[in-house]
């Protein structure tokens, strides 16, 4: 291994570690941009007249196996039943 190109650190490869630190800190950026991106259609879609919290427990949901669903729902029934609603 050559010293110069990839010096060594108390063990530790500083190219290496600057390159696993610059790869999250895009990552993390790309993230924002996404944040910002999903930010915009809530947005819009409030804007639209659709309730933003509707939407994302539609969101939620769309990502639970179906058992879950069925399970959450026969629960939220049951509760619903023992304090008369």
């Amino acid at each position: 291994m050559d010293d110069e190109a990839d010096p060594v650190t108390g063990g530790i490869s500083a190219e290496r570690l600057r390159s696993i630190i610059e790869r999250i800190e895009r990552l993390e950026e790309e993230r924002k941009a996404l944040s910002g991106d999903i930010k915009d259609i809530f947005t819009e879609a409030k804007s639209a007249g659709f309730d933003v919290k509707v939407i994302r427990q539609l969101i939620k949901i769309r990502k639970m196996e179906p058992s879950e669903v069925e399970e959450q729902e026969t629960l939220l029934n049951i509760y619903c039943r023992a304090i008369g609603m």
